[in-house]
């Protein structure tokens, strides 16, 4: 992938070394939630094999809180530390840096075209070990995430070393799909998608709320397609490899890849994600397509 071409965007906050994180951190049960879409995952996969609870990876990292009628809530945080603005200097932040420009471009002219919606740009915040959200704490062990309340997203770049570690799928574009996805989120918040999706959640039950959930993972999946499939017409900077590491990526981090690695069984109605064959068909659903109304998982028939 040939991501040096890309323009580096200036809405990037590096809070790395900043000394913001630590243990000090956990997820708000009581207080924000991230993407704010989901249940809280079954706590006895936290101490398992990979030390990371699975289902929050990639699309990921709710902070969520469920109220009584089983949907999620979002309460705003205490203010966040201030990093440095601009595009960082170094090697993976100006990889960063240059994947959200890319999007910025892209979007910026496909959602007024597509969708008859201006886009404002979603800010990435990279930080180490943990931070504050306007959605609560962030901890690198909880994944990359989008906080509509800020509207931004949180990146511990160092995800991409445990992707490759861990699950064996690396590669820059594997990485550029991690991005796009959470942007992904931010184009379904501008679309006024996630308020209505938590508006539901709160009037049913888990199992559907996770259903919720599952549709709006693959939606940004989809998107992320779309992101690349009009990125790649424009800059031309995406190969077949490329898309191997993506697929590899999405298949690698499917609900039912992950229940089975670490409980040993599949149990689909806890999935907030979807299977590692859903996340991979709507990935190329969007990049077939590059268009957003290919991805619509709420009125699809299969997921």
């Amino acid at each position: 992938m040939r991501w040096e071409d890309f323009r580096a965007s200036d809405n990037v906050e590096d809070r790395r070394g900043s000394g913001g994180g630590g243990g000090g951190f956990g997820i708000p049960m009581g207080g924000g939630g991230g993407l704010g879409i989901g249940t809280v995952v079954v706590l006895g996969l936290v101490g398992w094999a990979l030390g990371i609870d699975p289902r929050i990876l990639i699309g990921g990292a709710e902070m969520v809180t469920r109220g009584g009628s089983g949907g999620a809530s979002y309460q705003q945080s205490a203010p966040a530390p201030s990093g440095r603005t601009g595009a960082p200097s170094d090697q993976t932040g100006r990889f960063a840096a240059a994947i959200l420009g890319n999007t910025e471009d892209v979007w910026k002219e496909i959602l007024p075209a597509q969708a008859n919606k201006p886009y404002p740009p979603t800010k990435m915040v990279l930080y180490t070990r943990g931070t504050r959200s306007g959605c609560g704490a962030a901890q690198s062990a909880m994944g990359p995430f989008y906080c509509p309340l800020d509207r931004s997203v949180y990146l511990d770049t160092s995800f991409f070393q445990e992707m490759q570690r861990k699950f064996r799928a690396g590669g820059d574009f594997a990485y550029a799909y991690v991005i796009a996805h959470e942007v992904g989120h931010h184009v379904q918040n501008v679309l006024g998608i996630l308020p209505k999706v938590q508006a539901r959640q709160k009037q049913v039950g888990e199992r559907e709320s996770n259903q919720l959930s599952v549709r709006v993972e693959l939606m940004a999946d989809c998107l992320a397609g779309v992101w690349a499939k009009n990125s790649n017409q424009k800059w031309n900077a995406i190969d077949e490899n490329d898309m191997r590491q993506a697929i590899a990526a999405a298949q690698a981090i499917g609900d039912d890849r992950l229940q089975e690695r670490s409980q040993g069984e599949v149990v689909p109605d806890s999935f907030t994600h979807g299977s590692s064959d859903q996340r991979t068909r709507w990935l190329l659903t969007g990049f077939k397509s590059g268009q957003i109304q290919s991805c619509d998982t709420f009125r699809a028939t299969r997921l």
